[in-house]
């Protein structure tokens, strides 16, 4: 390799959301991601929404979606005999 021309390859810590820190080299010193494999789905086998822009939360909020789970809950409650 050519001296000068070629960028510093060292340490790195990976930061994921969650907490997660992985050591690595690159020639950035800190990453920062929003999910790792610790935490990714797919991995954990734990079924999760992955949602970075809040589009969950959005239906949610749209159709009243917290509503329908205490109606939901107070129906069964009703009808749950004594």
């Amino acid at each position: 390799m050519k001296e000068g021309i070629h960028p510093r390859y060292e340490k790195a810590s990976i930061i994921c959301a969650c907490g997660s820190v992985i050591e690595t080299r690159s020639t950035v010193p800190t990453i920062h991601v929003e999910i790792c494999s610790a935490c990714h789905p797919f991995f954990t086998g734990k079924m999760k929404f992955v949602d970075t822009t809040g589009r969950v939360e959005k239906f949610q909020r749209k159709y009243n979606w917290d509503q329908r789970k205490k109606q939901s809950a107070e129906a069964a409650k009703e009808s749950t005999p004594k």
